[in-house]
């Protein structure tokens, strides 16, 4: 059941890599590209909390009550940084992308 926690740390990873190798590559990806990027951001993100979802189930199958009251605040809070994080960072690529491309329209 470890493999469940460090999937969702890498997920939770790369929902936050994906939007910042967005910015770091402005302009200079197509965009199909900008778009998988904005696509599999919140999907990775779902995912890792998916994953913390199975591991409280696996917790509670067992019963391991003490695991549970031990770690459920770390979850909320590290849940909702991951969320809040994921939205941002997505927030602002695609307010980027809608600036470059007003910047376009403009000019003629």
């Amino acid at each position: 059941m470890i493999y469940l926690n460090i999937g969702s740390i890498l997920l939770g990873a790369i929902a936050w890599m994906l939007p910042i190798a967005d910015l770091a590559g402005h302009g200079k990806s197509g965009p199909g590209d900008r778009a998988v990027f904005s696509i599999m951001s919140p999907i990775a993100c779902s995912l890792s909390l998916f994953c913390v979802i199975v591991y409280l189930d696996h917790l509670v199958k067992i019963e391991d009550w003490s695991a549970i009251m031990d770690t459920s605040g770390a979850f909320v809070l590290a849940s909702t940084v991951l969320i809040a994080g994921t939205v941002a960072l997505n927030a602002v690529t695609l307010s980027r992308r809608r600036g470059v491309k007003g910047v376009g329209s403009k000019a003629m």
